[in-house]
């Protein structure tokens, strides 16, 4: 987004963008938030258009994550996904399982989740974060071929990384509400912490 109003509505924290940026969003990929040694690096399954469209992770407004890292005690109070950079600071990152924006996860196809999980694996050995949090258990399941994975620590890890899957956080999720979502995410940072 260019001009004034795009940089006083990031300046304010929020960003919504327009029909067309939306639909020009599919297909575009948004930088990770990642660096060395993170205590927990959370694996979306792909971008939505709103996080296409905007660069920044998890930045549709129904979507929970934000909310839900506060609640669990991740962060300090809720952050607008316009700093998820700010997140490596506090020994945390993101990044996805499929870089390619989609409306809806379901656009996805099992190979392409597949893909993903060699290319997280490359990822994972290059930053070697403690913990590889999936946000979306069936898109772990398919990815990782793991058809009876449950919630929680995972026997598998990815190097010395320990797997550890969480609900998905997508507003689309009614499964799981914001209680359910804040109880799974604090038994990470339990584990996490140092």
């Amino acid at each position: 987004m260019t001009g004034a109003p795009a940089r006083d509505a990031e300046r304010h924290g929020t960003v919504k963008p327009t029909r067309d940026e939306l639909q020009a969003a599919y297909g575009r990929s948004i930088p990770d938030v990642i660096a060395g040694d993170l205590d927990v690096l959370f694996v979306g399954i792909n971008p939505g258009l709103y996080s296409g469209a905007t660069g920044h992770h998890f930045a549709r407004p129904g979507n929970r994550f934000w909310r839900t890292l506060a609640g669990a005690g991740f962060t300090d109070g809720v952050l607008s996904p316009l700093r998820d950079a700010e997140l490596t600071g506090r020994g945390l990152g993101i990044t996805n399982l499929v870089a390619r924006a989609t409306a809806r996860a379901d656009e996805l196809d099992p190979a392409e989740l597949r893909a993903g999980a060699v290319s997280l694996a490359a990822k994972v050995e290059r930053f070697v974060p403690r913990f590889v949090a999936f946000v979306g258990i069936g898109a772990y399941r398919t990815a990782f071929e793991r058809r009876r994975a449950g919630f929680g620590r995972q026997s598998e890890t990815m190097g010395v990384s320990v797997l550890w899957v969480l609900p998905n956080t997508s507003g689309l999720n009614a499964h799981h509400q914001i209680p359910d979502l804040v109880a799974a995410f604090a038994d990470l940072r339990t584990a996490s912490a140092r």
